[in-house]
């Protein structure tokens, strides 16, 4: 039988960390971004994939709204 998940010992560990709180916002930053453009709205379960892979980057040219499925679909591995 698997254990129940800790979500406040998983936040405190990892999603409280200066790093992923930057990079959660930067993603958000997309989002928002996509939304205010009409290319996305809440809750319609697609994803704003960032086409160089680099989340900081959020120019309009580097972002396409994408399917959930396709999006997290892709390699995590670093090209090179």
């Amino acid at each position: 039988m698997a254990t129940k998940r800790d979500y406040k010992r998983e936040y405190r560990l990892y999603h409280a960390k200066r790093k992923q709180k930057t990079r959660r916002a930067q993603r958000n930053s997309a989002r928002a971004k996509m939304v205010k453009a009409g290319k996305a709205r809440k809750g319609d379960g697609k994803d704003v994939h960032h086409k160089n892979r680099d989340t900081s980057d959020n120019r309009s040219k580097n972002l396409e709204v994408v399917p959930k499925s396709a999006n997290r679909s892709f390699s995590r591995k670093k090209k090179g």
